[in-house]
């Protein structure tokens, strides 16, 4: 078995991982925690291992490519161990570049299939405001743009 540092930089060859998964991987990899900690030390010192650029880059990814909102987004930063002011800094750096509300827009419109479907129903309405939480968008946001395409589609809302 080689040294827990040479074992933690093929870790991060494959993929940017954040410090707890690397901690975790090296431990299920038998390593003592003298020997991790000696080894994400010497990663962070590199710059191989950096928790801000593996959020940030989480976080662009899932709200870039997959429609997902600040609220799921920062649970899946938690999940992979990233440090609440972390992920609330990489949150705010990705989301400083993204209408936020056009985002929201986008997943409507694929889950619609198209930015042309329609609600038809209050339950189809109540099935949207779900999904869209779910998501990790604002719940009075997902209300407000939900009833502005229902009024929009029965033809109530104000021409000016």
């Amino acid at each position: 078995m080689g040294s827990a540092y040479a074992e933690g930089l093929r870790l991060l060859a494959g993929r940017e991982l954040s410090e707890a998964q690397v901690r975790e991987r090296l431990a299920r990899r038998q390593f003592e925690p003298a020997q991790i900690d000696e080894a994400v030390e010497r990663l962070r010192g590199s710059g191989a291992l950096d928790d801000l650029r593996v959020a940030t880059a989480v976080a662009r990814t899932e709200a870039l490519v997959r429609n997902r909102g600040r609220f799921r987004i920062r649970r899946q930063l938690a999940a992979i161990g990233i440090d609440d002011e972390v992920a609330a800094r990489a949150l705010d750096e990705v989301f400083s570049a993204i209408d936020e509300g056009a985002l929201l827009e986008r997943a409507l419109a694929r889950r619609l299939h198209g930015p042309r479907a329609t609600i038809t129903a209050a339950a189809e309405f109540r099935r949207l405001h779900q999904h869209l939480v779910r998501l990790g968008f604002d719940p009075e946001a997902v209300t407000r743009l939900l009833k502005s395409r229902a009024r929009r589609e029965a033809g109530t809302e104000d021409d000016a």
